[in-house]
């Protein structure tokens, strides 16, 4: 369904938050072999908290002010692994909330001082016990003091892919009317998934391509989903056509490619745009949509623009 009027008028009192969405799709430049395919990007990373997790993350805690779950008082709490927390330390502060976080100590230091930089709290988790780790921290700290926090728990709130349905891809309809693929990864699942939605409502024919990361090093912001991994409620598998495990490497390559364009993205984005040149090596003709989820700035600790002397 769409936007209530509350919800409009809720966000409508809060200025900061009006940037959030409509961003611009870009044409990528593609391959010499795959020059019939159209390879598109959305340009998540103009949102003001630098990703695609300002969406969701706006509309759950707008919709927990309103029904009365989030009141005065209590604190945000949620796991992330970056991106999504600075987007609840970001909202949290505009709203005058307090917010705890719970996130991997590998996580990037940019995220971790942007995070800081709003007033946020961090708990950290062991990243050798993997992300289910940092999702089983976070319910204990909930379960161990219920009245202190709401728990916005995007792993299973729907407020995070309906944010998909309504916004992400809505402008993507509006923007590229010709999709025929979508290629994105699978963190919470929440954009996959309404964006997914939206895009089977406008053509049952598009294609939806999942990608799965390895279980380590992995790829900050993507969830492996092997067996034995908690898969999230905020994922419906339904909607993807086809999963495509990440080449890692070839992935970072793929982020310094598209930064020796103009393109300053991160890793996860560089996945996506790897698997979407992967994709169109295969079809042939059509036109990909993929997502730029953040800036390349937020990874300079993690060493993956280190260059070779």
């Amino acid at each position: 369904m769409p936007a209530s009027r509350d919800l409009n008028e809720f966000i409508a009192k809060h200025p900061s938050l009006l940037a959030i969405g409509n961003t611009p799709l870009i044409e990528l430049a593609t391959p010499p072999e795959v020059r019939d395919v159209k390879i598109s990007a959305k340009c998540e990373h103009l949102n003001p908290g630098g990703s695609i997790k300002d969406r969701p993350v706006l509309r759950m805690l707008s919709e927990a002010v309103l029904s009365g779950d989030l009141i005065p008082g209590k604190t945000i709490l949620d796991a992330t692994s970056g991106n999504a927390g600075i987007a609840y330390a970001m909202i949290g502060a505009a709203l005058g909330y307090k917010v705890e976080l719970v996130m991997p100590e590998n996580a990037s230091e940019e995220r971790k001082k942007r995070i800081k930089a709003h007033g946020a709290s961090i708990v950290f988790t062991d990243p050798m016990l993997g992300y289910d780790e940092t999702l089983h921290e976070v319910k204990r700290r909930y379960e161990a003091d219920p009245q202190k926090y709401y728990w916005c728990n995007q792993y299973f709130n729907q407020n995070n892919p309906q944010a998909h349905f309504e916004t992400t891809g809505e402008e993507i309809v509006r923007q590229a009317p010709d999709v025929t693929h979508f290629v994105a990864g699978i963190g919470t699942g929440g954009s996959i998934t309404g964006i997914g939605r939206r895009l089977k409502k406008h053509n049952p024919n598009i294609q939806i391509i999942g990608l799965n990361p390895p279980e380590w090093p992995g790829v900050e912001g993507l969830k492996h989903l092997g067996d034995g991994h908690i898969s999230p409620d905020t994922f419906d598998g339904s909607v993807v056509d086809q999963m495509i495990d990440i080449d890692v490497d070839a992935s970072y390559e793929m982020s310094r490619s598209l930064s020796a364009t103009g393109m300053f993205a991160g890793q996860s984005s560089g996945a996506y745009v790897w698997a979407a040149v992967e994709i169109a090596d295969a079809i042939g003709k059509g036109h990909i949509v993929t997502i730029i989820n953040d800036i390349g700035e937020r990874y300079f600790s993690t060493g993956m623009w280190d260059k070779a002397d």
